[in-house]
């Protein structure tokens, strides 16, 4: 039987040949870096069996793919070295994850910080053994059987949750055995560099109301250089952690007694938050856009209108008033197609541009809650351009200018992916095609490259994903523009042509920063909590070298404020190194030292946050340069 591999081309193999078989015969392929095997699109082992393929590759461990199943084998390892340390162990899921992997665990007396290094001890003599992952596949009552033996009851719930038509397969490596569909790299002996990283509290299923489990923490990588670099960098995201930081520069605050996933915000989280806010309204006001607000409350019937009801309901809050149902609103479009439908719109009018500052709430799982970052209560910069089909290309254009300059002043890097429709929509098939392939010519005109995300649109159309990419080139999901004749439909929207016909318009659902809240915790951990000058709480700490010049500082930050810089004084009776130290400790732009001579002259000595400093000079001068590092007012 021969076979065609893209790296070998054609090689004679036997029949009932493995694809390990085929790896000993592949010339130019280094065979000790091959984990796997992709055949006709899908991932095999290296045990399976060979079969006739139009298209086949063996996966390396420095691919993507490669990286994930050496994650997810490795995973596994940790599970059965746990499992040989600690009785009473159940193991529940093990998943390969970005830059590593984990897996959670229901045991009652706890793991503790220094359980890793007896973990970590087990699983490289687990490694050395070079112990082979053998696949089974086991028939559904054999895998229950298997698994209610082993005492491993969150198994047997996966199991019956599994469609009938599921092939159960589970892998075997030492004395561990686990539900899995792989693959799973050809032995232990593979791993090469690991580490276990931390231990958190999870709950299965990602529900408050279920079990907390022990999650554990980990990564791979093929060599130790790789890995002692990811570590370099683990260590830069754990200081940069907005978690962290947010206490640290007195920011916001969560609180289990106010309610998982609902932030509060401190004086100082509440300036940065209104000067991107102020900015936001302004950009808004000068692009054309009406500043509009619709209630949190809307009654349940618009929900079911829009097929909210029918297929975000599981992320919805509900309530009930005198008898009548209230869905509190996970989103702003409602009231923007009220707004338009309030009265009859002419085609002279198109395209209205409505803008909300909106509060929203949605029902996250408490096990994926996480800082600012998933909140179950947030503010969305929020837009629904209504629009005359002919205009999408236009308005589309316009929206991704605006996020590209945004995305700018802030120096991140981004990439885009065009999400296509899913397997549950609304409206027509035909239409949803034809909203998508509108965004790909928006993007391919303006000669942006982007990527297709399959199914992974709106329920209501097709969406441009803005990605973008922080100091340590972390993705993150921000700015959207989605294009929706759905809801249109739905909702009867019309505007009078030029013939007097009534048609019907398209519509825009767009953000540009997305969840405020995410956001700001990605400005805290892309700057390390060092803002640029113009978001910074506080620009100024205005600092006496001594008690006799309280009063002259409390002028300065009086001139200051007056001419729109935000400024403090340190009053306190400290030594001036020590507000100085304390100062740059919570990042400040600018220390303003203020003595004999600077009350004398009406001037302030200036030292950056980096410790450059610069001449004394007026105040007026100060303020100039406080001015000139504002890129919103150039």
């Amino acid at each position: 039987m021969k076979i065609s591999l893209q790296e070998a081309g054609q090689i004679e193999v036997p029949e009932n040949a493995r694809w390990a078989d085929v790896l000993d015969r592949a010339e130019g392929v280094d065979a000790k870096r091959v984990l796997a095997v992709k055949v006709n699109g899908k991932l095999k082992d290296m045990s399976a069996l060979v079969e006739p393929a139009a298209d086949a590759r063996f996966i390396a461990d420095n691919t993507p793919e490669g990286l994930e199943i050496l994650r997810h084998s490795t995973s596994h390892v940790m599970a059965e070295a746990v499992k040989s340390l600690f009785d009473g162990v159940k193991v529940t899921i093990g998943p390969a994850i970005e830059k590593g992997f984990y897996y959670d665990f229901d045991y009652r007396p706890g793991f503790h910080p220094e359980d890793l290094e007896h973990i970590e001890k087990r699983m490289k003599e687990i490694i050395d053994a070079d112990l082979p992952f053998e696949r089974r596949e086991l028939s559904r009552e054999e895998a229950l059987k298997l698994f209610e033996k082993e005492g491993e009851s969150y198994k047997l719930e996966l199991i019956r949750e599994l469609p009938e038509s599921e092939t159960i397969s589970v892998y075997t490596q030492g004395k561990f055995t686990d539900l899995c569909r792989g693959p799973h790299i050809p032995s232990t002996g593979k791993i090469k560099s690991f580490k276990l990283t931390s231990i958190a509290g999870a709950y299965w299923h990602g529900d408050e109301r279920n079990q907390m489990l022990q999650r554990i923490y980990g990564t791979a990588y093929p060599t130790k250089e790789e890995l002692d670099a990811h570590l370099v960098w683990e260590e830069e995201a754990r200081k940069r952690d907005h978690r962290r930081l947010g206490r640290e520069l007195d920011l916001f605050s969560i609180h289990e007694e106010i309610g998982a996933g609902m932030v509060v915000y401190h004086p100082y989280g509440m300036v940065l938050r209104n000067v991107l806010l102020d900015f936001e309204r302004r950009e808004h006001r000068r692009r054309g856009y009406e500043e509009v607000m619709g209630p949190i409350l809307l009654k349940k019937d618009l929900w079911e209108k829009s097929g909210h009801l029918a297929n975000y309901a599981d992320k919805m809050y509900f309530t009930a008033v005198e008898g009548q149902e209230y869905g509190i609103k996970p989103m702003n479009c409602l009231a923007h197609m009220i707004i338009f439908k309030s009265k009859v719109r002419s085609w002279r009018e198109m395209p209205k541009r409505y803008f909300e500052i909106g509060q929203v709430h949605r029902h996250e799982k408490s096990g994926e809650l996480h800082g600012l970052t998933r909140v179950r209560s947030f503010t969305q910069d929020d837009a629904h351009i209504l629009c005359m089909p002919e205009q999408l290309h236009e308005e589309i254009s316009g929206v991704l200018d605006f996020i590209i300059e945004v995305l700018n002043m802030f120096s991140f890097n981004y990439a885009i992916e065009v999400s296509t429709r899913p397997e549950k929509f609304i409206g027509t098939a035909e239409n949803y095609d034809r909203a998508t392939g509108i965004l790909m010519n928006v993007l391919k005109t303006k000669g942006i490259s982007f990527k297709i995300d399959e199914g992974e649109g709106a329920f209501y159309g097709p969406k441009i994903d803005v990605k973008l990419k922080d100091a340590l080139d972390r993705p993150w999901q921000c700015a959207t523009i989605q294009c929706d004749f759905a809801l249109p439909e739905a909702f009867d929207l019309t505007y009078v042509a030029p013939n007097n016909e009534r048609l019907r318009p398209a519509m825009l659902h767009r953000v540009i920063l997305g969840s405020v809240e995410r956001f700001l915790a990605i400005l805290v951990e892309h700057f390390a909590g060092a803002f640029p000058t113009w978001i910074a709480p506080v620009q100024a700490k205005v600092l006496p070298v001594a008690d006799r010049f309280n009063d002259y500082a409390v002028n300065v930050v009086k001139q200051l404020s007056d001419a729109g810089v935000r400024a403090e004084a340190d009053l306190r009776s400290e030594k001036l190194n020590y507000k100085i130290r304390e100062a740059q400790g919570i990042k400040i732009p600018y220390m303003l030292v203020v003595g004999a001579r600077e009350q004398e002259g009406g001037m302030v000595a200036v030292r950056r946050r980096g410790g450059e400093q610069l001449p004394p000079m007026q105040v007026p001068q100060f303020v100039q340069i406080v001015k000139d590092e504002d890129p919103t007012k150039r």
